[in-house]
């Protein structure tokens, strides 16, 4: 019988901890974590993202606040209000939206981030501290960091003698992800759009990774039976089945047919997409109680 791994609930319960840790942060020091959004321009996805992680923010015990800024707004007045950020002893996450109006530069913007605010875990800062086999200094981006959280849930801690594929290799998702595996012991290996036969690799994978951005790349050959399944597509396709015009959200392994063949498989929605915005919560408590010089959460 396949597990489905139920992103909403293991984010609900890392968003217990982060309460209680906000709630033990400000009775022992008097400080409540500071979350700073920005967003730039007009994006419904972005605004909708921004929405969500504030309405987070408040619910967790968080100082929540939200710059928004016209579409023209240029690379110098964006850094300059980061700047401030960096200046505010009362923030202790800062979050740019992504992605920004096509006449910015986002490099810029997430590197002037300073790397203990940098919640997205974007900072080359915390990038190298990942490499390094340093996951207790820095900040973890938050996709890799909520999706070790649902491996965690099927193999516990330590992932000694288990094969682990990551089909992507981009900064934000493929290598922190690659890198948080193997500090867990699993022997990884990663693909992309220049790897030779990805499905033979993928037959091998006690662990499979997909985060490729191509609908239901992933078909049930290419699953090792037993073997645990992270989606990290999401891709909105034509579901004519729905009416004309409709569409429907699936993720990067084609769901109804991988999942009779795995041991333990996240859905698309609901799998790892609630966890980025819990990771988010769990990095600004962290961030705030590392300022604070008190006891650091770990999630």
């Amino acid at each position: 019988m396949t597990t489905v791994i139920d992103g909403k609930k293991v984010a609900a319960s890392v968003i217990d901890k982060v309460k209680a840790a906000a709630q033990g942060l400000e009775e022992a020091k008097g400080v409540k974590p500071g979350l700073a959004v920005v967003i730039v321009g007009n994006d419904p996805a972005s605004h909708a993202y921004v929405g969500a992680k504030g309405r987070m923010a408040k619910e967790c015990g968080f100082n929540s606040v939200q710059h928004t800024l016209p579409e023209e707004t240029s690379q110098e007045d964006l850094m300059r209000l980061v700047a401030s950020l960096n200046d505010d002893p009362s923030i202790h996450g800062i979050l740019v939206q992504l992605p920004l109006p096509k006449h910015l530069d986002s490099e810029p913007v997430i590197q002037s981030i300073l790397p203990e605010k940098d919640v997205d875990g974007l900072h080359v800062v915390n990038a190298g501290k990942i490499a390094a086999g340093d996951l207790e200094t820095g900040l973890l981006s938050c996709t890799p960091a909520g999706s070790m959280v649902l491996v965690r849930e099927i193999h516990g801690k330590d992932l000694s003698g288990l094969n682990a594929l990551v089909i992507g290799r981009s900064n934000l998702f493929g290598k922190p992800m690659a890198l948080l595996l193997l500090a867990a012991n699993a022997t990884v290996t990663v693909a992309h759009s220049k790897t030779k036969d990805i499905a033979a690799l993928a037959r091998n994978a006690d662990i499979l990774v997909a985060a490729v951005g191509r609908a239901e790349m992933v078909k049930a050959g290419w699953v090792k039976p037993g073997a645990t399944v992270i989606d990290v597509g999401i891709n909105r396709v034509p579901a004519p089945e729905k009416g004309e015009g409709k569409s429907k959200l699936v993720g990067d392994v084609a769901y109804a047919e991988c999942a009779p063949v795995a041991g333990a498989i996240t859905p698309v929605p609901g799998g790892v997409g609630p966890m980025t915005i819990a990771m988010l919560m769990a990095n600004t408590v962290i961030a705030a109680s590392r300022k604070a010089g008190h006891t650091v959460p770990s999630f």
